[in-house]
């Protein structure tokens, strides 16, 4: 499985050379549904996580009225495999019938949900990441794998409490078989599906909010846009900064490194917790691949065989994540130490 952004639409740093020395390499992870092992890279798979070392749990607090319903892991599961199963005999059969009695059955019994639970809530894999694979800044010379997992819960952010592992995979020879589950989740998006990576390196510059007045004030100016030619979106006349934005500042998605994404926020500094230097990025935890507004960055292999979506699911959406309805989560790091506290970021 391998993916490739498209070029983008003009060498940005030909009509821009400031932007030249703030280029940053991102990795694009492309997650697609699969079935990792714990020797993968993976979002939502199995960690390689040595069995004499206990599993995190999440203390809370964990509150009831935040959720009407809960659900199990496993119930969760049933779920997306009926809507998996209709998908595919509604293809073979556009006839066919939507549900199948037993599986309204099986929707209606879960629907009613499970009896709350009080107590420290196991955490559920997100992501690992092999430095084989994918690079992982501001971690150890000594750690080949990042291994993030959050509490399934919203927490005082509205969104999951995120935990950070870094290790060395050679120590890891006697690996936990069966790690403990939360008995109940609070939304069903929080469980993120199985799914493999592709990962793949792009380039990406600053939101234009991070640049120079100066430098805003150009990016604003059609006259250097249209020296672009052909090249030029005129249907960005009236906004070329969103051109920019869009097109060729930072890329959609799930990635580690690269630059910021901001949008709900303008740009605010990130100081780290324990030392106070400027937190980088180290991942992008991502609603989607991409959307209306950066569809550009959609990889050619989609756009000629696109990979099959669950009935109901939003464009593009292949883990079934979905943080603050549609955004993305940005973990941030300490270049300093890794071992200092990350950051967590909504934007």
């Amino acid at each position: 499985m391998s993916f490739t952004t498209p070029p983008r639409p003009l060498d940005v740093t030909s009509l821009f050379p400031q932007l030249a020395p703030l280029a940053r390499t991102a990795t694009r992870l492309h997650p697609r549904p699969g079935s990792p092992s714990v020797h993968d890279s993976s979002v939502g798979g199995p960690l390689l996580w040595p069995a004499n070392e206990p599993w995190p749990h999440c203390e809370g607090p964990h509150d009831s009225r935040t959720a009407s319903v809960v659900h199990s892991p496993d119930d969760i599961r049933l779920l997306r495999r009926g809507r998996a199963a209709a998908a595919e005999r509604q293809l073979r059969d556009p006839q066919a019938p939507a549900a199948m009695p037993e599986e309204r059955e099986t929707a209606r019994r879960i629907a009613k949900g499970r009896p709350w639970f009080d107590g420290p809530i196991p955490m559920l894999p997100v992501a690992q990441l092999y430095a084989r694979d994918v690079p992982l800044p501001s971690s150890p010379p000594d750690a080949d794998l990042l291994q993030v997992l959050w509490c399934p819960f919203d927490h005082m952010e509205a969104h999951p409490r995120t935990a950070l592992f870094r290790r060395s995979s050679a120590t890891v020879t006697d690996v936990l078989d069966a790690p403990p589950e939360p008995p109940v989740i609070q939304f069903d998006w929080y469980l993120p599906e199985p799914c493999l990576l592709a990962p793949e390196q792009v380039t990406e510059y600053p939101n234009p909010m991070q640049l120079s007045e100066e430098l805003q004030d150009q990016l604003g100016d059609l006259s250097r846009w249209e020296a672009a030619g052909s090249a030029w979106d005129s249907s960005y006349d009236v906004a070329p900064q969103e051109f920019y934005l869009n097109m060729l500042s930072h890329s959609p998605g799930w990635k580690t490194g690269g630059w910021t994404r901001w949008g709900l926020t303008d740009p605010m500094p990130r100081p780290c917790p324990e030392c106070g230097t400027e937190a980088m990025p180290l991942l992008t935890i991502a609603s989607a691949e991409w959307d209306s507004s950066s569809e550009s960055w959609a990889p050619e292999e989609e756009r000629t065989n696109p990979t099959p979506l669950l009935l109901g699911t939003p464009p593009a959406n292949f883990t079934l994540i979905d943080i603050a309805g549609g955004y993305d989560l940005q973990l941030h790091a300490c270049p300093a130490s890794p071992g200092h506290p990350h950051i967590e970021l909504i934007q």
